[in-house]
């Protein structure tokens, strides 16, 4: 069985590289790290289909040292021991690990003595940030370096390597990518160079012959990928950045940008992240600048749990724009993180003895709760008293902006209570 496009077009020498031109062009670290012969250990971490695999092929192509790939999910402690017993034998070898964020202790432990004496230079893969998922026992003897999504132009190049490459691409097929095509191929795989090149061979092998040529047009070419590539599945470092993204869209009044957001997490089918975000936008970020934005996003959220997607499409999108298009406030998480912080410093101090419980036999011996005030007993439903541990007294928590009549009403009020408290 034939190997894929994607596996056989893989770069053999650096110059063979498209995009990662950071870390892969002239006078660049990895460049110049094999230029020296001075490899090290390194962590490659990005989307997939971006070129991880490929520099590191790249890399042994270019040294002649042994390369061997495994995965650290699947791949067993006894896999990783055949690999050390070739670089005894052979003196180094090149070893992409695949899903490195997946490395248990026990296979870290046993790599970190080769990874010291130099025998096995470890390139490890990984879509996760490898600062919050790989054990810093790896990490600490790695460089790392980010690759980003490739262009239309780097997927371009590699796209018309393998339509020219006879020997290893698809250079013996009598192939026309006509514009629309290309255009569509190029753009649709959002920057994963693996899925444009398997979707292109789909469409040679599986498309006629007319008049002996072999026509890729955007129809093909949509009927060949199906799913435009969407980084960002329902768990990983891209999820995040994506929730991440949908919050600060809505935070910053960008309706189209959250729209945008929103629709990547309905195409992935994550329905719960969307919900549990919009709840806590709405509380955290709209907050007390508009109070009702709340509970109509609960309705929405409550709509689109009855209905599930595509329809829950409808009331989200309500609710996005809703959250978009509200005055902002944040005034209670920072009032309510002020105090956490307080009390996590450890200033807490005694609870007065007037707000202590009182219902129980003895607490009049105790003096608790014997000069209490009611506020219900005096006018305006208040009474000066101290309600702050000694410690805390004269603290701030909630600081009003001006960001509506709502709070701006909150505000006065606080001002009015804060002057009757002196």
């Amino acid at each position: 069985m034939q190997q894929p496009l994607a596996y056989r077009m893989r770069p053999q020498n650096l110059d063979e590289v498209v995009g990662q031109q950071h870390l892969v062009g002239q006078d660049q670290i990895i460049r110049r790290m094999v230029a020296a012969h001075r490899l090290s250990s390194m962590i490659l971490y990005g989307p997939p289909g971006t070129g991880k695999t490929s520099i590191a092929s790249a890399i042994a192509g270019a040294t002649k040292y042994a390369f061997r790939m495994l995965n650290a999910a699947t791949d067993t402690k006894k896999d990783l021991q055949i690999v050390a017993e070739e670089a005894k034998m052979s003196g180094t070898v090149i070893l992409l690990l695949d899903e490195i964020h997946r490395l248990d202790k026990t296979k870290q432990d046993f790599l970190l003595p080769h990874l010291e004496s130099g025998r096995i230079v470890l390139i490890g893969a990984t879509t996760e940030n490898p600062y919050m998922s790989i054990l810093p026992a790896i990490r600490s003897r790695s460089q790392i370096f980010q690759v980003f999504p490739l262009t239309p132009q780097d997927i371009g190049k590699a796209v018309d390597r393998a339509l020219a490459d006879a020997d290893r691409g698809l250079g013996k097929y009598p192939v026309d990518l006509t514009a629309s095509g290309r255009d569509y191929l190029l753009s649709a795989t959002n920057g994963d160079l693996r899925a444009a090149l398997n979707a292109l061979e789909l469409a040679t092998l599986s498309t006629p012959e007319v008049a002996g040529r072999i026509t890729l047009d955007d129809t093909v070419m949509h009927q060949s990928l199906q799913q435009r590539a969407i980084a960002g599945d329902a768990d990983g470092d891209a999820h995040y950045d994506l929730i991440s993204a949908f919050q600060k869209s809505i935070r910053g009044s960008d309706v189209d940008a959250a729209l945008h957001y929103l629709a990547r997490l309905i195409v992935i089918g994550d329905l719960p992240s969307i919900l549990r975000r919009l709840l806590v936008i709405a509380y955290e970020d709209v907050g007390l600048a508009n109070p009702q934005t709340a509970s109509r996003t609960l309705t929405a959220i409550q709509s689109a749990e009855r209905l599930g997607l595509p329809e829950g499409r409808i009331p989200l999108a309500n609710a996005v724009i809703d959250l978009c298009l509200a005055p902002k406030s944040n005034t209670a998480i920072a009032a309510i993180d002020a105090a956490i912080a307080d009390v996590q410093a450890g200033k807490s101090g005694s609870i007065p003895d007037d707000l202590r419980d009182a219902h129980y036999k003895g607490a009049a011996a105790l003096g608790h709760g014997v000069h209490y005030k009611l506020p219900h007993d005096y006018p305006n439903g208040f009474v000066k008293q101290q309600y702050l541990p000694d410690k805390l007294r004269g603290r701030h928590y909630y600081q009003p902006k001006q960001t509506g009549k709502y709070e701006a009403a909150l505000a006065q009020r606080l001002a009015q209570l804060r002057q009757w408290q002196q």
